[in-house]
């Protein structure tokens, strides 16, 4: 009777009950809406995008207005407008109010530096939808975890009931005088350690309900589980080569390093336009008025007493020697280009590197699952043929544990291949530049 208690907890711990919890689309829109990493990406690409405007800025008209107001001490000299030899003495006051329009008519560096902005920008703009595309993957591997964290504690919780149950028939043998103390020993000592091994996986259960919780902003309920009939076709195109093109071509982080480097080429630019000359409009528009303690005006010209005047004039500034500021820059431009090339190039051999290795561990995993649903079948009939050995005295006690423990193990890692298949397909859709959220309903598809 014992024995078959063993037998219907493991058989029990192998199947996934229906669940009517949230499903991975509950998740992925909890998150969409309140993940804190995709929040901070979205405000630093708004905070780039403000960059353009900024450099925009510098070549667009500039008005500002001022007003002076001055008081100068008279003594014993003549005052302006008096006769001469009068003598003067008390307060002089002045006050000059003026407008000034500037309107830039060359300057190749902020020019340089306004296409700067709109790379850098575009950059960000990637970066963000890099961000987004890995939403996906990261709810998907948050769920998947606790799906099978759920499924190694079920594991484990019946691979403890299995040691306990033979721990207690060895106890009972042992008291009968049918079974020697070393099969109590045995049996007690594989009990001890599953009891610990189900606190480790209970423990790391609670831990990855946690992360799942910091990217939904929302607690963890019931989760929906994976089915058992997965999909075990190979990825399309079957030509890796495509996947690769695809990855060079979409993937938003090599294109957001690419853009990069076309913003650093523009600094570069920058940097060298400073050595060129620049011209500069305006248009000044300003009177300036003067008074005694008096009351009495003093004559201060076309602009005095109170009349405006206009002064329109074209400046050329010619940069000659700045210190040597100007070369400094454009060598620390040159060295800030070559450093996003080196990245660039180093996030595509990582494109590329990572687009294959999931297109492998696609293909691995397939082979994977398969290998190891046959092994759960194997290790399941192993148990029952040990455990039928040891009723008539073919097997010992301890060939009994070790196969109710390679069952366990069997159990394990098939559950884990399972989940890492499915999450895999979507890192090679990730990678290639392709994933989108009708990837995430496919795979909501395969919950039950």
């Amino acid at each position: 009777m014992r024995l078959k208690l063993l037998t219907l907890a493991l058989t029990l711990a192998a199947v996934s009950l229906p669940s009517h919890g949230e499903d991975l689309l509950d998740a992925y829109r909890q998150a969409r809406a309140n993940d804190p990493v995709l929040a901070q990406a979205d405000a630093t690409r708004m905070a780039v995008h403000e960059g353009v405007p900024q450099a925009r800025a510098l070549l667009l008209p500039q008005i500002s207005a001022g007003m002076d107001l001055n008081q100068t001490s008279l003594s014993g000299s003549s005052g302006l407008g008096q006769s001469s030899g009068a003598t003067a003495s008390g307060h002089e006051r002045t006050r000059s109010v003026s407008a000034t329009l500037s309107q830039t008519i060359l300057n190749l560096s902020d020019i340089a530096s306004l296409q700067a902005a709109h790379s850098t920008s575009d950059a960000q703009e990637k970066t963000y939808e890099a961000a987004a595309q890995n939403l996906f993957v990261r709810v998907a591997g948050a769920y998947f975890t606790v799906l099978n964290d759920e499924e190694q504690v079920a594991y484990a919780k019946a691979n403890e009931e299995a040691f306990r149950v033979t721990y207690d028939q060895a106890e009972q043998q042992f008291k009968v005088g049918i079974s020697a103390v070393t099969n109590v020993y045995q049996a007690k000592s594989f009990y001890e350690a599953a009891k610990a091994t189900t606190v480790t996986y209970e423990n790391t259960l609670a831990n990855d309900r946690q992360a799942l919780s910091v990217i939904t902003g929302q607690p963890v309920g019931d989760l929906k589980k994976l089915r058992d009939d997965l999909p075990m076709n190979a990825p399309s195109p079957s030509d890796p080569q495509q996947w690769v093109d695809s990855s060079l071509k979409n993937n938003p982080t090599l294109a957001s390093a690419q853009l990069s480097v076309d913003a650093a080429e523009h600094s570069v630019n920058a940097a060298r336009a400073n050595h060129l000359p620049t011209i500069t409009g305006t248009i000044t528009r300003a009177k300036t008025t003067a008074w005694l303690e008096n009351g009495s005006y003093n004559a201060l010209g076309a602009n005095g007493n109170g009349r405006y005047g206009n002064t329109i004039g074209i400046s050329l500034s010619v940069p000659i020697f700045e210190g040597g500021a100007t070369q400094s820059r454009v060598r620390q431009s040159i060295d800030q280009r070559d450093e996003a090339q080196d990245s660039l190039e180093l996030t595509r051999r990582q494109t590329v590197q990572n687009t294959l290795n999931y297109y492998n561990s696609v293909l691995a995993g397939i082979s994977e699952v398969e290998s190891g649903k046959a092994a759960v079948d194997s290790a399941q009939k192993a148990v029952d043929a040990t455990k039928a050995g040891f009723q008539v005295g073919t097997q010992i006690m301890l060939d009994v544990l070790t196969s109710i423990q390679t069952l366990t193990q069997a159990q394990s890692t098939y559950s884990t291949a399972r989940h890492q298949l499915v999450l895999n397909r979507l890192l090679l859709k990730q990678s290639a530049g392709t994933i989108g959220y009708d990837d995430i309903q496919g795979v909501n598809a395969l919950l039950q």
